[in-house]
């Protein structure tokens, strides 16, 4: 039986070297890359930056026109200041302001942005399952 788990997760982009020279300005670092791909390694998964017409094809869909924006990305901090200061690292590399970090109805702190293909990240501080020292998340380990 399968375990649930995300081991890469390839973004589609209509630029690959814009999309690469984004992700590096706000501190990523390329792991792997070659002429069609880009990898960079993010805890215990793998973010991949792969041309739209490329993943399309491999997908088995060739020429599908691929959307963006309707699920997200999120990267979690243990404060309120650390989400405040990568999410200027994005907007300063480049990420369109989506929502500006800000207090939630759920009890935490969150903003969002928008990577040059409209890919969509929320930077949040959640108190009820904050990030581990590796910066991975478990559920419900924080404040109850």
């Amino acid at each position: 039986m399968a375990s649930p788990r995300v081991s890469f997760v390839t973004l589609g982009v209509a630029d690959l070297a814009r999309a690469r020279a984004f992700y590096e300005a706000w501190g990523w670092e390329a792991a792997q890359a070659q002429e069609d791909i880009v990898f960079f390694q993010a805890n215990g998964t793998v973010i991949g930056l792969f041309g739209l017409a490329d993943l399309a094809k491999d997908q088995g869909r060739p020429g599908a026109a691929l959307g963006v924006g309707a699920m997200t990305l999120a990267q979690n901090y243990p404060t309120e200041a650390e989400v405040d200061a990568v999410f200027e690292d994005a907007l300063a590399a480049g990420a369109t302001l989506l929502k500006r970090p800000e207090k939630v109805f759920w009890g935490g702190y969150s903003g969002y942005v928008a990577d040059p293909d409209g890919h969509v990240w929320e930077l949040a501080m959640n108190p009820f399952s904050p990030p581990e020292p590796d910066g991975s998340v478990v559920l419900g380990s924080g404040a109850s």
